[in-house]
């Protein structure tokens, strides 16, 4: 758990979303979640790996989030990969849902976050990169992190 901001902690990152994907917007939404679920947020017990968001009959809503039960939790515990809603403005989802049905486009959770003590999620509205993006993203960051090794060097000569 890093701390970001004026008073966010980021939870979670869905680091291989940056790799996978073109990132075309960013938004922020806070998460409906239960009691435990808050616990195991806070105690950084999030995976964002495969999950995805969606808009359905007019309610945005985010699947394969795993939130780990809570352990002091009792028989109420939270089911770990249950469908969440994310609480954004109507118009917002309006919004979305007309970019999501555009060829192409996803929309993917980046991080979870902490924000005045409410859990709030980054959503990215996304194109799939091809190989060959990826590749070439690959190429540039071993180029720039050349740079950097290099300037180094000069600087410690």
């Amino acid at each position: 758990m890093s701390k970001d901001k004026a008073g966010t902690k980021t939870v979670a990152q869905n680091r291989k979303a940056r790799h996978d994907y073109h990132i075309e917007q960013v938004f922020e939404a806070g998460i409906e979640l239960t009691g435990t679920e808050i616990k195991s947020v806070r105690a950084s017990r999030v995976q964002l790996k495969d999950s995805f968001a969606r808009v359905q009959n007019g309610e945005l809503l985010l699947y394969n989030v795993h939130i780990s039960p809570y352990e002091q939790g009792n028989r109420f515990n939270h089911e770990p990969e249950r469908t969440r809603r994310l609480l954004m403005r109507r118009l917002e989802i309006l919004k979305l849902n007309g970019l999501i049905r555009e060829k192409g486009y996803s929309l993917v959770p980046l991080s979870i976050y902490l924000k005045g003590g409410w859990a709030k999620v980054e959503l990215a509205l996304v194109k799939g990169k091809k190989n060959y993006d990826k590749r070439e993203d690959l190429k540039k960051k071993d180029a720039a992190r050349e740079v950097e090794r290099a300037l180094r060097e000069r600087q410690k000569a």
